[in-house]
């Protein structure tokens, strides 16, 4: 299955669609997915675009609300998670993942879903030291403290993901795992962003939540951006299988930077309704055996270690064999959308 990867979108969806079409025309690639790593900017009108933790003068309306307003249609499956740079107040409206609009899905602070027997999984946010062990207690109207500190994803978030014992294909992430630039081509890294280089002598570059869960999960692809460079890297992991994770991080969607690339994955096995996006009944089990965890609370509230006796109630069975559809036909437009040349 041909599957594009996008780094930053900032906001320009049609720019996307228009450049998988000439790919498509020139190459005749097809693109049977495409996985977004943040910023995707699903902002449907101009209350979205004050709830951007941007300078005004940097906000864009962008592109998405044509297709959220029916205007326009994606061409392609669409999966994105959140970055930096978001309508804050749409996402969070759908804190376990769910359609922004037809054919396009969002993943939620965190989530797992299938496509054609592929699990991907994806966590929204960048990681933030002061905010990690907090719940999600922002809400809107946002403040300028709360504006930014609403796409810092928890400890909650990653602690779900640390539960999953199934083999997961793909996770994306927005900020990049630390020590991943260890394992590619670091010299040229450095040459392309030279203020890399004391972060990347210290470890301090990307996120230490994100290095310890992709020693856990061992996924075998994991896709980034928030960097603004390319970056590819092979992980190998202390196992028996000598598992590796391919990593590859992502520019912003700009003419001439490298925003964009096609991978050809291995489809896993599906049942018959495979060619739609399913809920990943793992997740799910996880999802509903840790709510009892969760908290909105500004206050700390740290996830249990193994041994805790808090971990005693996580009981995760299901039946997996059971698959559960999630057609984008279920997507129902709620407010008006943006409407060129309106008054601001």
């Amino acid at each position: 299955m041909h599957v594009a990867v996008v780094g930053c979108a900032h906001g320009e969806l049609e720019t996307i669609y228009e450049t998988l079409a000439l790919i498509e025309e020139q190459e005749n690639v097809k693109a049977d997915l495409l996985l977004c790593c943040g910023d995707f900017q699903a902002t449907r009108n101009l209350d979205d675009l004050k709830c951007t933790a941007q300078p005004e003068r940097h906000r864009q309306i962008g592109s998405f609300y044509k297709y959220y307003s029916g205007e326009k249609e994606a061409p392609v499956l669409t999966i994105f998670i959140g970055g930096n740079h978001e309508a804050s107040n749409f996402l969070q409206e759908l804190p376990f993942g769910g359609w922004v609009a037809p054919k396009i899905y969002y993943l939620g602070y965190a989530g797992v879903v299938t496509y054609k027997g592929i699990r991907i999984g994806g966590v929204s946010g960048i990681f933030k030291e002061n905010d990690y062990f907090r719940g999600h207690f922002e809400s809107s109207p946002y403040n300028p403290s709360t504006l930014r500190s609403v796409y810092h994803y928890r400890q909650q978030d990653l602690f779900r993901l640390h539960q999953l014992g199934k083999q997961v294909d793909i996770i994306m992430s927005h900020d990049w795992p630390t020590e991943v630039y260890y394992f590619g081509n670091t010299a040229e890294l450095i040459e392309t962003k030279p203020h890399f280089d004391h972060q990347i002598r210290d470890n301090v570059l990307g996120s230490p939540p994100l290095h310890e869960l992709m020693k856990k999960v061992k996924p075998k692809y994991w896709f980034s951006a928030h960097l603004h460079c390319k970056f590819a890297a092979i992980i190998p992991h202390d196992d028996e299988d000598r598992s590796e994770t391919k990593f590859l991080g992502l520019d912003k969607c700009l003419p001439g930077r490298p925003f964009l690339q096609i991978l050809d994955i291995e489809v896993g096995d599906c049942s018959d309704n495979c060619t739609e996006l399913q809920y990943d009944l793992e997740w799910l089990t996880i999802v509903y055996s840790t709510k009892h965890l969760m908290t909105v609370e500004k206050a700390a509230a740290r996830m249990p270690k193994v041994g805790d006796p808090n971990r005693a109630g996580l009981a995760f069975t299901a039946p997996w064999a059971t698959s559960l559809a999630a057609p984008h036909e279920k997507f129902i437009k709620e407010i008006v959308s943006y409407i060129v040349n309106q008054i601001k």
